[in-house]
């Protein structure tokens, strides 16, 4: 089956930036995330830092799996037919991530990881009836699907910062895209909706239409393709979330 352009764009960016530092094209020290020389002008920094996932290895294999797999069930079910409304999402994650990262000790250089993790807070809290199982022995349902990876990872010995920042970020975009429409449509608030896909993302991706005014978008069912074809035991993972060094 083929992937969805955005997945696709985002794994093939990933390791093309990947192989370009492999081969000494470009040096990591060109990509990571530092605000002081952004203010110089090294805004590039901005995007690079969320396409570097470390050097080819295993610990690369696991985030491009983490990454394919969640971005694609997110691209495909929850967000299928509105590719506008998902390079939004990322962007909003992204930016939110990339606000927070100068406030945190010891500061971390790439973002990415941060970003898939809160892919998969997204993507398990928009299918809650899926169930998963840990290593084959734990049994349990999509939602806690980050809170075990973060588990599993500070008894591993890595630190926590980095899928910590994403289920923060994932819970805020889950929030209010997903719960505060629905929440201000039963009590009649005068705001319906906090996020706005920007309309010039709908017309570059041929999604664009109008919708009445006040209007709420409502989907709490999950995804047809998730429910069809749940994933298989996070075990097929390897059983670990990856993370920087």
């Amino acid at each position: 089956m083929e992937m969805p352009v955005v997945s696709r764009v985002y794994l093939t960016a990933s390791v093309l930036t990947t192989a370009a530092c492999a081969l000494d094209l470009v040096s990591p020290f060109n990509l990571y995330f530092n605000l002081s020389l952004v203010r110089q002008g090294q805004v590039w920094r901005l995007f690079t830092n969320f396409m570097y996932f470390g050097s080819f290895s295993l610990d690369f294999l696991f985030h491009m799996y983490f990454l394919v797999r969640y971005c694609r069930l997110l691209e495909e079910g929850t967000f299928r037919g509105r590719t506008a409304d998902f390079i939004f999402m990322i962007l909003f994650g992204a930016t939110m991530i990339t606000c927070i990262a100068p406030f945190i000790r010891p500061s971390i250089p790439f973002l990415g990881s941060s970003l898939t993790f809160m892919m998969v807070y997204v993507w398990g809290r928009r299918n809650e009836h899926v169930r998963l199982t840990f290593l084959n022995l734990f049994p349990f349902t999509a939602p806690y699907l980050p809170w075990v990876l973060l588990t599993f990872s500070m008894v591993l010995g890595n630190p926590a910062t980095i899928d910590i920042i994403g289920i923060i970020v994932g819970h805020t975009f889950y929030f209010l895209e997903f719960v505060f429409p629905v929440v201000a449509e039963a009590r009649g608030w005068p705001v319906r909706r906090l996020l706005h896909t920007p309309t010039v993302l709908h017309y570059l991706c041929g999604t664009y239409h109008e919708e009445a005014p006040g209007a709420v978008r409502v989907d709490f069912a999950p995804a047809r393709a998730n429910a069809a074809a749940p994933p298989p035991p996070v075990a097929a993972a390897g059983g670990q979330h990856p993370h920087e060094d």
